[in-house]
């Protein structure tokens, strides 16, 4: 693919946004998720109009005056890389959208943008910051599941669930796309930017923001709408009652997306949103197969993402296999036998579990799968 690029009237409108940020914050008084994705679908001067009041007209004027060489030199300045609606690497989900961004700024390898062209190639997991251990645990086993089955995990970078599903994606070896509240350029929250410079090394991050533009309270939900909209599936891994993961799951519903929650101990505050879900006909969540039945069939199996990888399996994978069918069962005994660390054995098995090459059953003992052909 080649470098994706954004044409002069996209760039104008992004940089408008950006211009306008504080002003949208303070108009939305305090209502910035009901009230941010009807502002975002204005025109150029009437949303200059609905926040900026009698500054509007100078604003509008500084935007449309904006040549594209500075605003592409504005873009590499800050080594990013911008794709609006008008070209063909712009992913198609967000089309749904009434109110699609006008430009996705970009760090790491454009041409993940590619994973995001299938409407089944993606998974978004969101949750809440103040996670339990028991949710940050799911998370990010969820997200090294979903990565080994070939799905990029989407999730916003913030502390807690959303961090550790990435951090799972990123062990597994595979794609995981970061949409940020603030301009790609820079780690939001700022703690977070030994991820971010992870994340921008093998996998993604987006934001519709341009570079420099600071996060603010309307920013988190107008991003959770992208969230939505590039995931075949949200999942919410664990969030309280009025939590801002919630608003991601309602909006995927209404993308006609599949919702899907991890189920918590009832009566727990920070699994009483997710448990909501379920009640009210999320489909429930215990791992990467729950997803991948609800994605594609319950006991389907697609070659491009589960049934991979038997003849040609890296020389990680393979030695744990190697171990499996020699008759290794725990993880212990599997990580002797093969020679690798703990941690790495614990993801292998899981990506090998995913592709049927093994099983495991209820007391955590693993055996050779069924490999399919």
């Amino acid at each position: 693919m080649s470098e994706p690029r954004a044409c002069l009237e996209c760039l104008r409108r992004a940089w408008l946004v950006g211009a306008l940020s504080p002003a949208i914050e303070r108009a939305l008084e305090g209502r910035p998720a009901s009230r941010a994705r009807e502002l975002l679908a204005l025109e150029d001067a009437d949303l200059g109009a609905a926040v900026a009041g009698a500054d509007s007209g100078t604003m509008l004027d500084r935007a449309r005056a904006r040549d594209a060489a500075t605003l592409r030199e504005a873009v590499r300045g800050a080594h990013l890389w911008a794709c609006c609606r008008h070209d063909e690497a712009y992913p198609p989900a967000l089309a749904d959208l009434g109110d699609p961004p006008a430009v996705l700024f970009g760090r790491g390898d454009p041409a993940l943008l590619g994973r995001l062209r299938d409407r089944d190639g993606a998974a978004t997991v969101v949750g809440s910051r103040r996670a339990s251990a028991y949710g940050r645990d799911i998370a990010t086993r969820l997200g090294a599941e979903l990565a080994a089955a070939g799905l990029a995990v989407v999730s916003g970078m913030a502390l807690g669930i959303d961090s550790c599903a990435h951090r799972g994606a990123l062990d597994a070896e595979g794609a995981t796309v970061a949409v940020l509240g603030s301009g790609a350029d820079h780690a939001s929250p700022s703690r977070m930017r030994p991820l971010y410079d992870e994340i921008c090394a093998v996998g993604l991050v987006l934001s519709e923001l341009p570079p420099g533009t600071t996060a603010r309270r309307w920013t988190f939900p107008a991003r959770n709408r992208i969230m939505a909209a590039l995931g075949a599936i949200t999942i919410v891994v664990e969030a309280r009652r009025g939590s801002g993961s919630l608003i991601t799951a309602d909006l995927a519903q209404h993308l006609d997306r599949e919702v899907g929650a991890v189920p918590g101990l009832v009566g727990s505050s920070p699994a009483a949103g997710t448990n909501d879900l379920i009640r009210d006909g999320a489909h429930l969540i215990r791992d990467g197969r729950d997803v991948l039945d609800v994605l594609m069939g319950v006991g389907t199996e697609d070659g491009d993402r589960v049934a991979r990888r038997r003849a040609d399996l890296d020389p990680d994978l393979a030695s744990v296999l190697d171990a499996v069918e020699s008759g290794a069962a725990t993880q212990d005994e599997i990580a002797r036998e093969s020679g690798r660390a703990a941690e790495a054995v614990a993801v292998a098995l899981t990506r090998l579990e995913l592709d049927e090459l093994v099983a495991s059953d209820s007391a955590g003992r693993y055996r050779p799968g069924q490999p399919v052909t």
